[in-house]
């Protein structure tokens, strides 16, 4: 059974267990899954309501996008497990073992794939994020709200599997140039995402 088949209760009992996968990986992928969710909520209680009709067909295209990536992100809870296996593996070769250096090498690389993967889509997340903010139902607002901060979070935790499997790479400006990208994620996005939540709660809290 793949993970994502699993019961909430199911895949959260195997999170907390010491099994190697799921692990950061996955969570991420899906609390970014969840945070688009809410995107697509947000979508679903503004089209049909002459309020805003003026945007409807705008709404039918940002949801159709969040549902592709939607489906994605859950793709990627699995995947992120198949692409962990090489390394947990790899750790286990002896250290006198001629070949070590290169399977872990190659192990690393692709164990990293994923988390970047779980960043980038997180950053369009966002950016669809803050159309459904901007656009969608006034009553759904705080929805698009915590969509956001659930992507901002996918996006900090997928870089920490980013960051935890470079650090032991021996190809170092490989390493780095995985880095950047990862770092540039990082300081564009989580500004966007912390500007939705900025606006969001100050329309909210007015009086």
């Amino acid at each position: 059974m793949q993970f994502i088949d699993k019961s909430i209760t199911e895949f959260t009992t195997e999170l907390a267990s010491k099994a190697a996968v799921p692990g950061g990986g996955g969570a991420s992928a899906l609390v970014a899954a969840v945070g688009m969710a809410l995107g697509s909520m947000v979508g679903s209680l503004t089209i049909g309501k002459k309020k805003y009709a003026d945007v409807e067909d705008e709404i039918k295209t940002l949801m159709e996008k969040a549902q592709a990536l939607q489906t994605e992100f859950l793709r990627l809870v699995d995947e992120d497990a198949v692409v962990f296996e090489p390394l947990s593996k790899a750790y286990g070769i002896p250290k006198d073992d001629p070949t070590r250096e290169t399977v872990m090498e190659d192990a690393l690389k692709l164990a990293t794939s994923v988390p970047l993967d779980i960043m980038r889509l997180s950053a369009r997340a966002i950016e669809l994020l803050d159309e459904f903010a901007k656009k969608g139902s006034r009553l759904a607002l705080s929805d698009a709200g915590v969509g956001a901060a659930f992507c901002k979070a996918a996006i900090e935790g997928a870089s920490l599997n980013v960051f935890i499997n470079t650090k032991y790479m021996t190809n170092r400006d490989y390493a780095k140039s995985i880095e950047a990208e990862a770092e540039a994620i990082l300081a564009k996005y989580c500004k966007v995402a912390d500007e939705i939540l900025s606006n969001v709660t100050s329309e909210l809290r007015k009086s």
